[in-house]
């Protein structure tokens, strides 16, 4: 596997190395060692698995303080733009967010630490979207910021009238309004 920093400290682009023959392929998706000696601890709990059609944003979600989760993050069919907002206030990237798209074809992970903010959109007909957690899903504990914030300003790449959002998503708090992390 290769780990790739990205621009936002802690975040991490991880590409597998793909062994392809006419059968198939075999990848690697985890491997413990290797992601303590680039990430440090990743005590995965929970894995987590969805399907959304073209346009499905879900996002911008986080659960606060001792629930806080570290996500690592891969797409086994179709294609998302997956996007990650720093809600670390003492980090130097605070407010900031990163896209990337992931894909069943370039087959990349997202590794997002505690204190971050997720969501993402489908950019393809469908998608198949999987995440590995550090903790458990607890709904009390669960913030959503709404997507089209103007203070971060995140371009999601498709038309906002083909968006297709839950009632929870559509009714996120603004950036400013948000707990954030210490």
């Amino acid at each position: 596997m290769n780990f790739i920093k990205t621009r936002i400290k802690d975040i991490w682009i991880i590409e597998p190395n793909i062994f392809a023959d006419e059968r198939g392929y075999f990848m690697e998706s985890y491997k413990h060692d290797l992601f303590q000696s680039h990430i440090g601890t990743f005590d995965i709990i929970q894995e987590n698995e969805s399907k959304s059609s073209l346009g499905v944003l879900r996002g911008l979600h986080y659960q606060k303080g001792e629930f806080s989760q570290a996500k690592l993050i891969r797409v086994i069919q179709g294609e998302v733009l997956d996007v990650a907002v720093d809600l670390r206030r003492s980090s130097p990237t605070f407010g900031h967010h990163i896209s990337i798209v992931l894909s069943e074809d370039n087959k990349r992970q997202l590794y997002i630490p505690r204190g971050f903010a997720h969501g993402f959109v489908v950019l393809s007909k469908d998608a198949i979207f999987n995440y590995k957690v550090d903790n458990i899903y607890m709904p009390s504990e669960e913030i959503s910021i709404i997507y089209n914030d103007k203070t971060l300003n995140i371009n999601w790449t498709i038309d906002e009238n083909k968006l297709n959002l839950s009632a929870k998503d559509q009714l996120g708090c603004a950036f400013d309004d948000a707990v954030y992390f210490e």
